[in-house]
This record gives C-alpha cells, structure tokens and sequence, in this order.
C-alpha cells in the first residue's frame, strides 16, 4: 500500500461512523501479515528458543493495547502501527502550551515504525545530549513516540519547563501526541517484570527497578547496562535523561533525527506559546468530539475540536470574555493541511 493511501484509509477510518474512536486498526490493510503472530508461529523459525520465546512476549505486550495497536516482525525489524493516540487522558498538567493538541496520525503501511529487531552495538556511539532533537529516540508499548527530552532548541528540558501532562507528554508542531520521559505509567498495564518502551536502536526500555523487583546497578551515559538474564537494556529514571539517554545501539542520524522514522501530518499552522496558560481539562467523546480546558490567571478558555466525515477537522474557540470563533481545516493529503474557513476575528496564532 502507497503511503497516501495508507494515509487516506486511516483518516477515513478514524473520522467515519460512530465508535470507531478506539482506533481499531484491524481494518486497515497492512502489507506486514499477520501483525499478531502466536508464541508457536516464532519458535517454528530459526530462532534459538530462549530468543523466540522473548520475541513472542513482547508483540504480547504491544497486543495488549491491541486492536489500537499491530506489532509484527520482518526478517530484520518490528513493525509497529498505530495512530499515535494513548487511551489514557492527554494535556492536564501542562503549564507551559504552545496551543497544540491530540490528532489522530497515520502510522500504518509504508509509514509505520521500523525498529531493529537484532540491535547491533554501535562503534561510536550517539548521545542524546548534542543528537536527535528532532523525531523519535523511543516507541512506547502502546504505540506513541517518545522524544528527546530536550526539545529542538538543544538546551530546555521539557519536563523541567512545565510542557507536559501528568503521564509525561505533550503534542508537536503537527498537533502529533508523544512522550519526552519515560512512560512508567504503563508498568501497570504490561506488569512489573515487563518492558515498557524500545529504544530504535533496538534496545528495551525497562522501569526504575529490575524485572525481579531488585534495585538497578550502575549505569551508563545512557541510562543502560548490560545483566546476564537481559543483556543490554535501558532503564527509566526520575532526572535526566528519563530515558535512554542515547543510542547504544547502531542507528543512522540524518536531519537531526533517527532515520528512516514516520511522519506526522499537520493539519493547521504551527502555533506559538501562549503563556501564563495551564491545561487544566480534556476529554473526548466516542464520536470524536474533544475539549480542552485553558486557564488563565483570570479567565477559563475552552477549544472544542471535531473530526468530521467530509474529511475535515473544526477547531471552536471559547474566550472567557464571550468571544468565540470558529476554524476548519481539511485533513492532510500528503502535503500538509490548509485551511477551508477561517474567522479572521480571532488570529491563528495567539499572541504571548
């Protein structure tokens, strides 16, 4: 399937009919197969046991957030595809928004995420640090990115600046959902002996303790190490870098970015900070509706957004002085948004 229309058939499904706002995607076609493979079907192949076994329970872990996400392999990567969107709630807690939102983005076919499924230890190595502030370093295990927490100015930790919501993300400048730290959240939903992300260079991302429960030992620049029961693995930590601080692993950098990755569309311009601004409520409804509450120090904003059937998406603005305004966007072709009804009351960008 050619990316566009894997683009379209996404869109399509996540705009089209009543419940389908889980995401389901196993009605999109994927040219990967079977993107849930039973524990038998890996250890009918080459595989040494052990590392069949392995294999067999990590696509487990992305199938539990299954069908809104599809893991499978290839002879040399995990294929993974979702749409980027967690079920849990997204925003509150942000208090430093530079007016992105949660949009749906097609991460299936020929634009899912690629991942080494051999990680191969890199001759020199590439730290997060001074690389990658750009794109993805991490795939959580139900389907959203993970970001450098630096963002791509080389120098603010988002964390520490207050862009991100109570499980650790934020959106980008494609209203694009993902992660900057560790989502350690999900250490309740996979188990704690479990992984709870992977690293693209092919390396897991485990929680702060060992799968046993015991403390972790020392570790490297890049929050990794290597035991006798995993091998090299990452761990999650409370301060910087989160994460895996870097690649242990061979990855290719191009642009600033871990390449080849997927891409986010856009839908509308990119907005521009809006300070003194705290996120204080979001929800969605099955029928694709969201809304999200904006605080100021003296009034209460409300942005209500829709995906239509007709391929578009209407963003409707609440100001705490009685203005509203009203602005529609078609879904992206490949190209980028643009907009079909614009209010000129209201700027597109909202002024700090």
């Amino acid at each position: 399937m050619k990316p566009l229309h894997c683009l379209t058939a996404l869109l399509t499904l996540l705009v089209g009919g009543s419940g389908l706002w889980a995401h389901d995607l196993s009605d999109v076609e994927t040219p990967h197969g079977d993107v849930r493979p039973q524990s038998s079907s890996l250890r009918r192949s080459r595989l040494p046991l052990k590392v069949a076994d392995a294999e067999a329970q990590r696509l487990s872990l992305f199938g539990r957030f299954g069908p809104k996400v599809r893991a499978s392999t290839n002879a040399t990567h995990w294929i993974v595809e979702s749409d980027g969107m967690p079920d849990h709630r997204m925003m509150v807690g942000i208090t430093a928004w530079q007016q992105q939102v949660p949009l749906p983005q097609p991460y299936v076919g020929d634009n899912a995420w690629r991942i080494p499924r051999f990680p191969v230890p890199a001759a020199q190595p590439f730290s997060a640090k001074d690389h990658f502030f750009r794109g993805a370093i991490a795939m959580a295990v139900n389907g959203v990115p993970i970001f450098n927490p630096i963002k791509n100015d080389g120098r603010t930790d988002t964390f520490l600046a207050g862009e991100l919501d109570e499980f650790g993300g934020h959106c980008g400048r494609a209203d694009d959902y993902h992660y900057h730290i560790a989502p350690t959240h999900l250490q309740e939903r996979v188990g704690p002996g479990q992984p709870i992300a992977v690293a693209l260079d092919g390396y897991w991302i485990y929680g702060f303790t060992e799968p046993d429960g015991s403390p972790v030992g020392t570790l490297d620049a890049f929050n990794g190490h290597s035991t006798p029961a995993l091998g090299y693995h990452y761990h999650a930590t409370r301060k910087y870098p989160y994460l895996n601080g870097g690649f242990h692993g061979e990855v290719v950098e191009r642009e600033g970015q871990v390449d080849p990755q997927p891409r986010a569309f856009p839908v509308r311009p990119a907005l521009q900070p809006w300070r003194g601004a705290r996120i204080t409520g979001f929800d969605h409804s099955p029928s694709n509706y969201f809304h999200v509450e904006v605080k100021t120090a003296t009034q209460s904003h409300h942005l209500r957004y829709r995906l239509n059937t007709n391929q578009t998406v209407t963003f409707d603005w609440a100001d705490g002085d009685g203005q509203t305004a009203t602005e529609t966007y078609s879904l992206p072709t490949g190209k980028g948004g643009g907009a079909d009804g614009e209010n000129p009351s209201r700027p597109r960008r909202r002024q700090p």
